[in-house]
């Protein structure tokens, strides 16, 4: 099926979800240039509304304006600064939200996964966990930005091939503790171009079992923000957090809309630094990088089948039958516990 028609298949199906049914965020900020976030207060009428380096209103915080009648108000936040902005109420009840994609200058997908209000009422905690695309050509900028996220560990989903030619610096940079597992890209790597393209997913949580545990435990150790991620961080990394946001409570079209975003928010142009595919001959991920004409570079492919199906939707499926559910997945083949969950939705929700 040409790429035109899949993109068209995409539209109808996002288009046929009610608006009822999309992400369901109390607020958010979108960055306007440089200098300049917009709030979208949404339904929220806030007393107050603070810029915070972190989550709470402290000693040093700055007060703004209050929205207004439209629930808009833009705030002067350089993109050089990571913070927050915090919506208090008459009552006193604050509501956190900050940017969800990062102003990285060379980065690609990097986005906090925070925000997201759960089916009993909770929020996904934010600055607790960063997903990302791979990260070799980050800017000086970009790695002063990345210093104020508070990073205790970095879990790179990514196989041998693909460190070998685009290691991380981020734990260099930062002091993070540095998670992988190795494993090779050449079966998968073998399968692209195969088949019918159903079911894309099938399988690859059973070789991901000890990336998938890793960030789990990190995530429940609570020691710092996570950052986890892949290449184009959007299927391994696209699977772990719709597993995550699952677990949390986060209803599955919020999820689905959340997972495809990376179409858009991918820059493939700094997934791979370049390299000469003739010093690579054995690196499937090379390959796969510069196999195009000079000068084209790899596109970001909407995450479907040729049929117009979510894979993110096939892989929820397949773990509902296969498993039991998300977090029956985590039990029976991460080997997490009752008390781990808990322990993780203590973590990561408000």
């Amino acid at each position: 099926m040409k790429t035109s028609l899949r993109i068209a298949l995409a539209g109808a199906i996002a288009a046929s979800v009610t608006p009822a049914a999309l992400a369901i965020e109390p607020a958010t900020v979108t960055r306007i240039d440089a200098a300049t976030v917009e709030l979208d207060a949404g339904a929220l009428k806030p007393q107050s509304v603070w810029i915070s380096a972190d989550t709470r209103i402290d000693d040093g915080d700055q007060r703004a304006g209050v929205p207004g009648k439209d629930g808009k108000l833009k705030l002067a936040i350089p993109a050089s600064e990571r913070r927050y902005v915090i919506l208090r109420a008459k009552g006193g009840q604050d509501t956190v939200v900050s940017e969800r994609v990062l102003p990285l200058q060379q980065a690609s997908n990097f986005r906090d996964i925070g925000g997201y209000v759960t089916r009993d009422g909770h929020t996904v905690r934010w600055g607790k966990a960063f997903r990302s695309g791979a990260m070799p050509l980050l800017t000086e900028a970009d790695y002063a930005l990345v210093q104020q996220l508070a990073i205790g560990s970095v879990v790179d989903l990514r196989s041998l091939d693909e460190r070998e030619v685009a290691p991380d610096q981020i734990d260099d940079r930062t002091g993070a503790l540095f998670i992988s597992n190795d494993y090779s890209m050449k079966p998968l790597m073998a399968k692209i171009g195969q088949g019918d393209g159903e079911n894309m997913y099938q399988g690859m949580e059973k070789m991901l079992r000890p990336q998938f545990r890793s960030l789990l435990k990190r995530l429940i150790a609570d020691e710092g923000a996570v950052v986890y991620h892949c290449s184009a961080g959007q299927d391994r990394t696209g699977m772990a957090t719709a597993l995550l946001y699952d677990t949390l409570g986060v209803d599955r079209q919020t999820i689905l809309k959340d997972y495809h975003l990376s179409t858009m928010l991918r820059r493939t142009e700094w997934e791979m630094p370049k390299v000469d595919p003739k010093d690579y001959p054995n690196n499937p991920m090379v390959q796969y990088y510069f196999a195009r004409a000079q000068g084209e570079r790899v596109k970001a492919e909407p995450l479907y089948t040729p049929k117009g199906v979510s894979h993110l939707a096939q892989f929820f499926t397949y773990i509902d039958q296969q498993y039991g559910g998300s977090e029956a997945y985590l039990k029976k083949a991460l080997g997490l516990g009752d008390q781990d969950i808990g322990k993780l939705r203590a973590v990561m929700l408000d």
